[in-house]
């Protein structure tokens, strides 16, 4: 009944047993259910996640936490808001993606003046680096990457080096928008203050969509799957699917914070990252899932978590959203 809010039919179960009889013991809730301890904690994890169960046990009785369930008529509307703005976000991503299905179906087939495909697909990590040390010794005019993921790796930075320095002599501008997490690996730091020394310009912000890769406004690489860097990689060569690129890489230019400052709080004296935290968990992510689109650690965002938490003194999760509403921070 409420698995469109979020809710598997298990952790329903729990859900309705907590909020008929309040003050039920975890030992109560397994005996009730005839199910795990594990398997109750996990559906109770789940609970305080989507702010339905206090996160924080109400005291203990007979050396077992005590659990009450939040009340209904303001969690279960905050989640339907919520669902319902997910596919009104869903919707609108469907319609960009049949506009842009449409684009590369009509160039399907055609073939620009070279005698190369409008879209070529790229199976593998090993075949995406090659073509971008080929597009690389190729740039004329500018080379646009949006790198998230935080610290790259050792073995990248030391390929990208040469290709890198290579094209700033032969005068191709080099721009690229890293996730503020990048800031504090020394390593990548480095390289990217070594090649601003060379005329590289580089910024930053706290979640970036996907990597991507634009030369010379005619051909732009994305992944054939965000969340599968390894998986490989579409190069697009349609007019319209590159200037869409190119368009999204401006915008997030204009909005990122240049490598030379730091990342300014806003009027609610929210660091960048901080803010993008709270609108992710307002969305329903969880820390780990937070954590990976941040490029940062849970550790990091728990501490965060903790920070933001204490600013606001308040002690649950679900109080720490409703705060965060009342101030205008969500």
């Amino acid at each position: 009944m409420l698995e469109v809010l979020g809710l598997d039919a298990r952790t329903e179960l729990v859900y309705r047993l907590v909020l008929e009889e309040p003050e039920l013991r975890l030992d109560e809730i397994v005996a009730r259910l005839g199910r795990s301890e594990d398997d109750v904690r996990r559906a109770l994890d789940q609970l305080a996640e989507l702010c339905l169960l206090d996160d924080d046990p109400h005291g203990t009785e007979q050396g077992q936490p005590v659990f009450r369930a939040l009340d209904p008529a303001a969690s279960l509307p905050f989640l339907l808001s919520r669902r319902e703005a997910e596919l009104a976000r869903q919707q609108r991503g469907l319609e960009v993606a049949r506009d842009a299905m449409s684009v590369l179906t009509t160039d399907r087939g055609r073939r620009a003046g070279g005698g190369f495909d409008v879209v070529k697909r790229l199976e593998g990590l090993d075949a995406v680096r090659e073509r971008l040390t080929e597009l690389a010794e190729l740039a004329r005019a500018e080379c646009l990457s949006l790198l998230p993921g935080g610290a790259q790796s050792p073995d990248t930075l030391e390929a990208s080096w040469p290709l890198d320095r290579r094209a700033l002599e032969r005068g191709v501008r080099l721009r690229s928008i890293y996730q503020d997490s990048f800031r504090n690996d020394p390593p990548t730091l480095r390289y990217v203050n070594r090649l601003g020394s060379l005329g590289a310009e580089s910024r930053t912000l706290p979640t970036l969509p996907l990597v991507m890769v634009v030369v010379d406004g005619e051909v732009a690489l994305v992944p054939l799957d965000p969340d599968d860097g390894r998986a490989g990689a579409l190069e697009l060569r349609s007019k319209g699917a590159v200037a869409v690129a190119r368009m999204l890489f401006e915008q997030l230019w204009v909005n990122a914070t240049p490598l030379c400052s730091a990342p300014a709080r806003d009027g609610n004296g929210l660091t960048p990252q901080e803010d993008e935290l709270l609108s992710l968990l307002a969305k329903g992510h969880t820390d780990a899932t937070a954590a990976r689109r941040l490029g940062v650690s849970l550790r990091t965002v728990r501490r965060m978590n903790a920070e933001l938490t204490a600013r606001m003194q308040v002690r649950s999760r679900f109080q720490a959203g409703a705060e965060a509403a009342r101030r205008g921070w969500v």
